[in-house]
């Protein structure tokens, strides 16, 4: 078995954050956030890495990566477009955006040939995520056991809002029974800066520090895209006339956990996640990585 193959999700068009955040720069010499993320794969035994993009993207991304990569790890692009025809859906839907995550990673499959992970182009995960998912992919992986990578909700707050998770509930074996998105997750300020809650019908309901979430990091190995391109079509079917609707990737995990196709053992990590949404969330994002600068966890120039 080969290397196993990093899949970077880049297609986003950041129009929340004002400009292209993929190749935006936040380390001490201009760094990004998918450096660090290449940086850790390479170190943690990925040998490939694939870009998916939008096309009118792909100059740009070249510029940035090619050569800093070169003999370093194998590089590759895939585009995530509006042909729903390379997915065997005979018409034409007028949309502002493309169809969502696990979309972009069906965009992936002709660049990939055996287990792979997936990650967000603007999350910062850390190693210890992708040695542990490494080892996953190489020594656990098969078409019937597939992962996600579980962070602990507390180590992926913000002090300046409310975020988003996927909070998992995980089996006593250690997979995924399920993953539930809640929004308005906060510190409860008023009563205990600490405590973590979430809001939902206006009543608020507290979450543990320690509860797993998942942040978009998932192993998988080539099955997954045989199981996204039977519900492609479907979902099509059923959401064409929403612009708005989207085939994210939890939902084919969840469907192949329901059908009893694979489970998905939920790999716990420490790793600190952050990330950038929001233009404002820069600052942040630069001083934490020269915190791990200065704590010698990354050199100062990457590559």
């Amino acid at each position: 078995m080969g290397k196993p193959i990093l899949v970077v999700l880049a297609a986003g068009m950041a129009s929340r954050y004002g400009s292209l955040k993929q190749v935006d720069g936040f380390g001490p010499h201009g760094e990004t956030i998918i450096d660090y993320s290449i940086f850790d794969a390479i170190r943690a035994g990925f040998g490939k890495v694939v870009f998916i993009i939008r096309e009118e993207f792909e100059q740009v991304m070249r510029e940035k990566f090619d050569k800093k990569l070169e003999g370093k790890i194998e590089v590759a692009y895939a585009f995530q477009n509006f042909d729903l025809r390379k997915f065997g859906i005979d018409k034409d839907i007028e949309r502002a955006k493309p169809w969502g995550t696990a979309h972009a990673v069906m965009s992936a499959k002709d660049e990939v040939d055996g287990p792979f992970c997936v990650i967000n182009a603007d999350d910062f995960y850390g190693y210890d995520a992708f040695k542990k998912m490494a080892d996953f992919l190489s020594n656990e992986a098969d078409d019937k056991h597939m992962s996600l990578m579980g962070f602990e909700l507390g180590n992926t707050m913000s002090d300046y809002g409310y975020v988003s998770r996927g909070v998992c509930e995980v089996t006593k074996e250690g997979h995924m029974a399920s993953v539930t998105e809640r929004t308005n997750i906060y510190y409860d300020k008023e009563n205990n800066d600490k405590k973590i809650v979430f809001e939902e019908n206006g009543v608020k309901n507290e979450l543990p520090a320690d509860a797993r979430v998942s942040m978009n990091f998932w192993g998988f190995t080539p099955k997954i895209f045989d199981v996204a391109m039977e519900m492609f079509p479907k979902f099509v079917e059923e959401n064409g006339d929403n612009p708005k609707s989207e085939f994210f990737i939890p939902s084919v995990p969840d469907h192949m956990v329901k059908n009893g196709q694979a489970d998905f053992k939920v790999i716990p990590t420490s790793s600190k996640w952050f990330g950038v949404t929001y233009v404002e969330d820069k600052p942040i994002v630069q001083e934490s990585i020269s915190k791990l600068v200065a704590d010698g966890e990354y050199p100062e120039k990457l590559f």
